[in-house]
């Protein structure tokens, strides 16, 4: 039963990288439909007022969000790292270290998940209701730049975050198994003892 569960732990250990990985790259694919279709419409960064398209501001409102989501994603990276420090993908017993390295991650990707998609829905729906995206089409004609009026970026968070939060709860439930395990073994052990006392 133990190298079903570490096999288990290895592979977890292995995908929370993964997920942390995802969810960088998605923080670094975020604002380039933004990007695409809105910096162009602001005719003086100095002066945000000034735009071909009203509502095109979102982009540099969204700037300094989207600099924390990626700052907060590298260090997601690497919490799933002090998994592998802590030795927790190998461990056959866990010590301190493994359940302050699992609690931190499951704490971390929760709060950091809740944390992005309540900003990012609050982006969502400002690009849907303040873009005026009949001049945006017009600006997007007349200078050949990017029209774009999909939610796909905002959208794609659901995904991300549910594989992010999916692997924690599966690490949690390994670290319940792990302890019902260590458990077991102790129990066996203590009999053991008693048997030849």
């Amino acid at each position: 039963m133990y190298k079903k569960q570490i096999k288990c732990q290895k592979l977890l250990c292995i995908v929370a990288i993964i997920s942390c990985a995802i969810a960088f790259l998605y923080a670094l694919g975020l604002m380039t439909d933004l990007y695409d279709a809105l910096y162009s419409t602001m005719r003086n960064p100095y002066d945000l007022t000034e735009t071909d398209v009203s509502g095109s501001i979102l982009y540099y409102m969204m700037q300094d969000f989207n600099k924390a989501l990626l700052r907060y994603s590298i260090a997601l990276i690497l919490l799933a790292c002090l998994l592998f420090l802590t030795q927790t993908h190998v461990r056959r017993k866990y010590y301190i270290g493994n359940y302050v390295a699992t609690g931190l991650y499951s704490v971390a990707t929760v709060a950091y998940s809740v944390w992005a998609h309540t900003y990012i829905e609050g982006y969502k729906a400002a690009f849907l209701s303040q873009i005026d995206f009949e001049a945006l089409r017009k600006h997007a004609d007349m200078w050949k730049t990017a029209y774009v009026d999909s939610t796909f970026w905002f959208d794609a968070h659901y995904a991300v975050y549910a594989i992010l939060l999916v692997v924690t709860v599966l690490l949690l439930l390994n670290l319940v198994w792990k302890i019902r395990l260590m458990k077991a073994e102790k129990r066996l052990i203590e009999a053991g003892k008693e048997a030849v006392a």
